[in-house]
């Protein structure tokens, strides 16, 4: 004998919705909790006590990536999420930190600019093919890379024949330049030689990024150029700054386009301790 309240063991009452699984529960728990007004707060916390900072005028960063990733984040779904309040934080104070680690750069004051140059490269890349250029340039890189590292410098790119680097010190930087001539002129690669030629100058170029533009990163490239094979020039704006290191000087005949008119520049060799 049955009755209407009795079922088939094992079965789901038809009018019954079927109870979620354990991964199911755990689902519908996190997204009730990403919701809770509480929550919210809490992860808004940290972005409302960031300074808001206001960079200097950047036309090559129109959008900050903190806007672009907020954009990202928020996309078109504007309902509370703790989780989402929580990422815009992180991005917010991330931000913060960048910008404030650009300023406190440029607020330093001069920055020394080293440009290299390998000697008679072009001529010889024309004739040498593709994968002798390429690793040639990618092992003067690599010798470029750890030298500056250990003169405190920065590469700030690399010019194909040569790298453009910077230095809070002057006298970091004509060591690292005399030392990366010595160090490139032991490489060869068929019948070349690589040879390397420097110019070295301190001033106040203006930073774009992770680059620097302007006059003073104009005059390090054109005194580079003016250089003989593994020659050092300097102008007296970093011999100045490079105080108390010992050199060896000589006063070097200069003139090239977009350059000051009385600059002078000065074939440098370092007295290096026995």
């Amino acid at each position: 004998m049955t009755s209407d309240d009795d079922t088939t063991p094992g079965s789901t009452p038809p009018d019954d919705k079927p109870v979620p699984s354990g991964p199911a529960r755990v689902g519908e728990f996190l997204t009730r909790a990403d919701r809770t007004p509480s929550l919210i707060r809490a992860a808004q916390l940290p972005r409302k006590l960031t300074p808001e900072t206001v960079p200097e005028l950047d036309l090559s960063r129109p959008t900050r990536l903190s806007d672009r990733m907020e954009k990202l984040l928020t996309g078109s779904d504007r309902s509370p999420s703790a989780s989402r309040e929580l990422a815009l934080s992180v991005v917010k104070v991330w931000q913060a930190l960048v910008d404030r680690r650009s300023s406190t750069a440029t607020a330093n004051g001069d920055v020394t600019v080293l440009f290299t140059d390998l000697v008679g490269f072009s001529s010889w890349a024309l004739r040498a093919g593709d994968d002798s250029v390429l690793s040639l340039i990618g092992e003067v890189n690599r010798v470029s890379s750890d030298i500056v590292g250990a003169h405190r410098g920065r590469i700030v790119k690399s010019l194909g024949d040569g790298v453009m680097a910077v230095f809070p010190d002057a006298a970091d930087a004509i060591l690292a330049a005399f030392e990366l001539c010595g160090a490139v002129s032991a490489i060869t690669h068929d019948d070349y030689r690589a040879q390397l030629r420097a110019g070295v100058h301190t001033g106040t170029p203006r930073q774009v990024g992770g680059d620097y533009l302007g006059v003073d990163v104009n005059i390090a490239a054109r005194v580079a150029d003016a250089a003989g094979t593994g020659e050092v020039l300097a102008t007296s704006d970093a011999l100045q700054s490079a105080d108390g290191l010992q050199l060896l000087s000589r006063k070097r005949r200069f003139k090239a386009k977009g350059t000051p008119r009385d600059l002078e520049v000065f074939a440098v060799v370092p007295l290096l301790d026995e």
